[in-house]
Parts: structure tokens; sequence; C-alpha cells
């Protein structure tokens, strides 16, 4: 919590600490806050005098609630850079108190103990707005209590949406946590989530993921969608230096953001990008890394013109060293620029991305031959990749957005960009584990990648009345398409052992040339519609999307192998119901959509090409939002259908189901206590395959139990100081289908602390974190075709934000 100066309304400013953050009880009926903001609860009669130069916000206010008895508690990041108007003149506490806050986007809510709470202001639309989408571009949901995670995001199709009002589990993961996190990747923010698990190695070159136990981006094209669309985040690895919020939407999201490129169900990423804040900002971090990682990042954000309509932001960054992992080294750059116009009707964007990424001995995931035990894992430092392996990889990516108002009640929209991304890689690729005692086999190869990326939209969102019933309907026609071309030489196989690796000449492996290896091209046709009954207390969705897939596969000489064009329509059903303004029920029935496979060249039935495959969710859920904490609690199903190759013919017979519990939760549960966590519970289970003997067996990758749970304490006995920990667990792991290979559970422990401070009246933060504080030995993830991952070392982070 805040701990502020505390000044006086007839005194000059002077540095003395705010004597007493008042408390802020969570009661055990989880009773929300007043609906009536500050102004309408405080005294509105007497009048008091005030002579408050301009100042720091946070302080100005802190002087106003000492002097008029008010219990007032807030988080120092909600004002950080703000600048209180000054107040002289008669006036009475309400009054002060509105004039203070013009202009900051907070509000103050009155708690039903007397006590208040500084938040941002929520957004609340008229009759003939558009409801769930603010009319800004770049205005965001506000943030819960503690300024981690936000309490709304974009849901594709349907526009920002509360996460009370959402037929969906969500979690939107803000730029403070990023910050305090000290995240460097999309993949660290991620870490917070108990749905979510990594299944790519610390120290290697892309991320992937796991979302309720099905894969994301584990191949070649891209699954995280950008601004609400796909086919604009670089394909292999997404950095936070250019991400305002990371959004989570749980389930599939055919019908809210089209198919994704690569068929992952298990949730939709989204990265909501930094765009020009209403107050200007000059913001540098100075960050390090064990062993020698040292980076800088630079944020200025600028408004110009005649009511200061246009708009730039600007990041950059860099990060060059030694990582903590043996004979590694890692040298990124980073360049973001937005760039935004805000009229009265018409409000555009245009985002542009470069990054590039080089990394010598990069870390490689492990398969493991069949009928061999899993020995134990190494030292997360211990690198089996040669010193000379390298990789590089350079996306480049362009979004241009746009809206225009055609009445109170009616907004279009449309999205044109893409991106590319090259990859050159000289390395010996994963290792094969061939006995217990830990040795490895590999082939060395130079690998050339690039993926080219296209994607189009343009919709519209209304809201109109038909008697008693709101809708809020939206339509929505896409276009994506993506071109892969690929070159792989191979060399001689390598010997290794991941204890002791051993030290391997480079064979002399020429450069490969790139052939066109795919094409595919998604379009489709999207309508949704959200009627709203009884005051919006129920609110019922429906949609459906048209969804058209054509592929085409080439060989060597450039001629179509296998071609497929289908369509699908999948639908959504959500349901909201809301007998309380704190607590929210929610339903949905979802379908997601997944390209059909090809059956391989081993097969008797080589290149018969089939239908899409439709995957189905079924999700009953509530969420209860205190106003300091909130919990939200999920029963979910997914069913999947697979290809499998048996006896020589390869057929679509597989199907997995996984059933789940979640529950998270987020806020303060203490004045200046936080925590963020979750516990996932699944029950996952190949229902049908091709081999009786799996039948009934537990899918690759997926464990019983993920929990995480994260912990902030600002100390009272030095000011500014916050103590961070936190732990991630994660059950027992299968690798094969069979279930005869498995890696054991693993927890992660992390403790870590930041301390806030005015140097020179220049806003100033120090961070500092330990990841796996006890140096712990595992196995972190397994992907679904069966590679595992080496856990992360101990590793030092530091860094230090300050503006200017």
């Amino acid at each position: 919590m805040f701990a502020a100066r505390l000044l006086r309304p007839d005194r000059q400013f002077s540095p003395v600490f705010r004597s007493a953050v008042l408390s802020l009880v969570l009661s055990g009926s989880m009773c929300p806050f007043a609906s009536a903001f500050v102004p309408a609860q405080l005294d509105s009669v007497a009048v008091h005098a005030y002579d408050i130069p301009t100042a720091p916000l946070g302080a100005t206010l802190s002087s106003v609630a000492v002097d008029a008895g008010i219990a007032l508690s807030f988080q120092p990041s909600l004002t950080e850079g703000l600048i209180s108007p000054g107040l002289v003149g008669n006036y009475s506490t309400q009054a002060a108190v509105s004039r203070l806050l013009e202009g900051s986007g907070l509000d103050m809510v009155l708690h039903r103990d007397g006590s208040y709470t500084l938040v941002q202001r929520r957004v609340t639309l008229d009759e003939t707005a558009v409801i769930g989408t603010d009319k800004r571009t770049d205005a965001l949901p506000p943030v819960y209590f503690g300024s981690q995670v936000a309490n709304g995001g974009r849901l594709g199709i349907l526009g920002n949406t509360d996460v009370m009002d959402a037929p969906f589990s969500v979690s939107t993961y803000t730029s403070t946590l990023i910050k305090d996190q000290q995240a460097v990747t999309v993949g660290d923010v991620l870490e917070r989530d108990s749905s979510v698990r990594s299944t790519g190695q610390t120290g290697g070159i892309v991320d992937s993921f796991f979302i309720r136990g099905f894969p994301v981006g584990e191949g070649n094209l891209g699954e995280l969608a950008f601004d609400g669309v796909y086919g604009v985040a670089p394909n292999y690895r997404v950095f936070t230096e250019y991400a305002e919020r990371i959004e989570l939407v749980k389930g599939p999201g055919t019908l809210l953001y089209g198919m994704s490129p690569n068929n992952s169900i298990g949730g939709v990423i989204n990265v909501v990008p930094k765009r020009s804040l209403n107050e200007d900002l000059a913001r540098f971090t100075a960050s390090y890394a064990l062993d020698s990682q040292i980076g800088g990042h630079l944020d200025v954000s600028r408004r110009f013109g005649e009511e200061r309509r246009f708009g730039v932001r600007i990041n950059g960054s860099t990060q060059q060293g030694n990582t903590a992992i043996d004979d590694q080294s890692r040298h990124i750059n980073i360049g973001a620029i937005s760039i935004d116009y805000l009229g009265e009707q018409l409000r555009t964007t245009l985002d542009w991305l470069n990054q590039k990424e080089h990394f010598d001995a990069a870390s490689r995931p492990f398969l493991i031959a069949s009928a061999v035990d899993i020995p134990s894992a190494a030292n997360g430092r211990t690198n089996v990749s040669q010193a000379w392996g390298r990789s590089e990889t350079r996306d480049k990516s362009t979004l241009l957005s746009g809206e225009y108002d055609l009445s109170e009640a009616l907004t279009v929209f449309a999205h044109a960009g893409g991106g590319k991304s090259d990859v050159a890689r000289m390395s010996d690729q994963t290792p094969t584990i061939i006995n217990a005692a830990g040795d490895t086999s590999s082939v060395p190869g130079y690998y050339k990648f690039e993926v080219e990326r296209y994607t189009v939209d343009a919709g519209a969102r209304l809201r109109f009345d038909t008697g008693p019933f709101s809708h809020r309907t939206a339509l929505q026609v896409s276009r994506y398409r993506d071109v892969l071309s690929r070159g792989i030489i191979s060399g001689p196989p390598m010997l290794s052992n991941i204890y002791h690796p051993v030290d391997r000449p480079e064979p002399a492996i020429p450069k490969p040339d790139m052939l066109k290896v795919s094409e595919s091209e998604l379009t489709g046709v999207a309508l949704a519609d959200t009627l709203l009954v009884l005051d919006e207390r129920i609110q019922v969705t429906i949609g459906l999307r048209k969804q058209n897939i054509n592929s085409d596969n080439y060989n060597a000489s450039g001629t179509v192998t296998t071609s497929h064009d289908y369509g699908k329509t999948t639908p959504l059903f959500g349901v909201v119901v809301k007998p309380w303004d704190y607590v929210s029920f929610y339903f949905n029935y979802v379908e997601g959509l997944s390209k059909g496979d090809i059956a391989p060249s081993a097969a008797s039935n080589a290149g018969e090409i089939f239908a899409p495959y439709v995957s189905r969710q079924q999700e009953l859920g509530v969420k209860v939002d205190n106003g300091t904490f909130t919990s939200t609690f999920a029963l979910f199903q997914i069913n999947k259908p697979s290809g499998e190759l048996v006896s020589g013919v390869f057929s679509v017979q597989g199907e997995q189901r996984n059933r789940g519990l979640e529950l998270n939760v987020f806020g303060e549960v203490a004045p200046g206590t936080r925590l963020l966590g979750g516990v996932t519970l699944l029950n996952a289970e190949l229902t049908n395959t091709g081999v009786a003997a799996n039948r009934g067996n537990k899918p690759v990758g997926v464990p019983q139990v993920q929990a995480n749970l994260w912990a902030e304490w600002d100390t009272s006995w030095v000011e500014g100081l916050t103590l961070t920990g936190g732990a991630i667990h994660t059950g027992s792991q299968y690798v094969n289908q069979a279930n005869t290979q498995q890696l054991d559970d693993w927890t992660r422990f992390d403790v870590g602390a930041r301390y806030t401070a005015r140097i020179d009246e220049r806003p100033t933060t120090f961070r500092a974190t330990v990841q796996n504080v006890l140096d712990h030995e595992y196995w972190s993830g397994v992907a679904s075709y069966g590679a595992f991952s080496q856990g992360s070392p101990r590793t030092l982070l530091l860094s230090a934000t300050v503006d200017f």
C-alpha cells in the first residue's frame, strides 16, 4: 500500500511521512464496494480553506484525506507520474476531491466500513454508446486493486468486455505486473497463471505453452494474437517491451478471434500493444541478469497537435551478455513504434515492430529412447548444446487499425497488417537420451526458415433495443494468409551426456537453400449478438463463424503435393447471470476448429487429406469481485479429436478429453498484502485411440495438478519497500501415450524485493528477484510430441527504473 508524505491544505509541502495507511479488511461475506463514488459520500457542506500548489497527485490526496478524516489507501503505481492541478480557495471536501481528480482517470471508491480506495475510473457508457468497447482505441479496462490484473479485456469480435460480463475465464496481466516481475517475454508473464505451463526451455529459442492441457505455439506459424488479430505478433517469441497487457482467454477461441494458424484450442493469448498516454512519459530501465546479461530499455510517450489528438509511443531496448547457462550468450535488440490519431469520430493506430534475437549455444529440449527410464535432471546451468551452436531470429511486423463512429450506436472497424520471421540456426538439434546414464545422441544441422504472414479484417459493432431487450451486435469478415519456406541440411550424429557434456568439433555443413513448403489461407465471417435483460443482470451471447480453410503443400520441385479446401461453421453460446453486483455466474458452449491432418508418407494412404477437426468445450463458472479481492472458479471439459497411424494406416480415430477445475485469486487480502495465484486440477484422458492398450491413458504433457501462488507485502518499517515471493508447482507428466515414461513433479520458489522512492523528484524503482532460489534440479515441461525441457537454474535479476 502507499505510504505517502503528509501534507496539510494550509501548509506548503514538507517531507513528512504519512502517519498511517488505514486498513481495508476483507470480510467473510465478500461484500462489494458501495456503488457510489467518493463525491456522493464526502462532506459537501462544510467548507475549508485550501492553498495547495501543483504537486504529485498521490501526496496531495493523502493531505486532503488526513485533514478530512478519510481512511484512504491506494497503490503508488496508480498515481505515478500524475500531477495535481493545485487547489486554492474555499471548498467542501467533496468539491476538493473532485477538483484534484479531474483528468486523472481515477476515482475513490467507498467501502461499507467507511474506508476508501483509489482506483482507475471504470468506463461508463451512455444509452446510445457501443457497450463493451471504449471509444478510444488506446483506452484500456481499469485495473483491479493491486494493479497486477485488469478487470476486463478484449474478447476478439466482442470487443472490450468487463471480466464480470464475460462468459469465459479471462485473465489480463498489466504492465505493472510485467515490470515488477521483470518479465522479458510473454512466457515469463504467463508463469503467473496456473492454467498455463511453458513447454519451452530456459535459454531456448522459442516460447510454447500448454493451456488447459492443450499445446499452443509448437509449430512454425505464430499463435499469439496482437491487438486482437493473428498474423502480426512475432512467430517464435514475443517480448514484453512493447506490451501494455497480456490477455488470456481460456478455451477454444475460433469464434472470437478466428481459427488460429497452428490449431491451438486450449486458449488465446493476446498481446495488447503500448500506445501513447494522456500524460507525457520518458522512462529508462537498466537491467542485469546472471551471469552477465546487461540491458537497457527506453520508453517514451508524447501527444501533439490540436487537442493533443496525435500520439506516439516509442520503445527501444537492448540486452547482451552471458546467461546463467554454461557457454551460452544472448543478444536482443528491439524497436517498437506506435502512432495514433484520436478524433471525435475517427481513431487510427499504426504499430511497427522490429526485433532480433541471437543465441550462442541455445538450449534444446530432449527426447528419450523407448524403454529407457527418464534419468534425474541435471542442474539447470548444465548445457548439452555445443558452444559453436548459434541461432538468429529476426521479426518485423506492422499493423494498421482504425475505427469510425457512423453514429452514436454504430461503429465500424478494420485491421490490416502482417509480419515476416527469418531464422538461421546452426546447432545440434533435439538430443535423444539413449540410456539411464544420461548419454545423448543428436544430429547437428543448418536450418533456415522464412515465414510471411498477412492479415486483414473489417466489421461493425452496433447497439440497439428491441422492446425491453438491449443488443450488442458485432459482424466481422477476416482473411489470414501465411507462406512457410524452409531449408535443412544435416550432419553426422554426435554423442554427449546431460551431466557431463562433451565438446565436439563443428561439422562442415553448407548453407541450405530455402524452398516453399506450404501456404495457407483462412477466411471467415462471424456474427455475434449479446442480449441484455433485467438491467443487464442476464446476458446471453449467441454467435456463429463460417470458417474456410485453403492450404497447399509443396515438394522440393515446387509442385503442389496435397491441397485441401474446407469450410466449417462453429457456434458460440454463452450466458452470464449476475444476481448481485459483485457475483457473476456464467456458462459457455464453444467449438474450436483445427486444420485436418494429412496422412504421412509412412502410411499406406499417404497424402490423404482429412476434414478439419472440431473441438468442443463446455464450461461453468462463478466470479466474485469484492473490490479489493477477486476470486474465480470454473469447471470445464474440452474434447479434441486427432489422427493416428495404426498398422500402416492413418485415420482420425483418436480423441483427447480434458476435464478440469480452476480456482484463481488476486487482489489485496489485508492492508499492504496482495496475492495472485490459482490451482488447476486436470483429469485428462485418451478416450479413443487406435492402439487399444493406450485407451484410458493420460495424454502427453498434461499433469493432474498445476498450482501457483505469488505474494507481495508492503513493509511498514521501510517506506516504499515491498517484499515478494512465490512458488510454482507442477505434477508428474507422461512423455508417451503408453504412459511408461514419466517426469517427476516439481516445485520452484522465487523471492524478491522492490523499493520505490523519489530521487531528485524523479520516481525511481529498484527491483531484485531470485528465481529458483533453492536451485532445484527438475524437468519442467513436455511438448505434445514428447520432448521435455530442463528446468531453470538459480538466477538473479536486477533492474532500476527512473522517470525523467
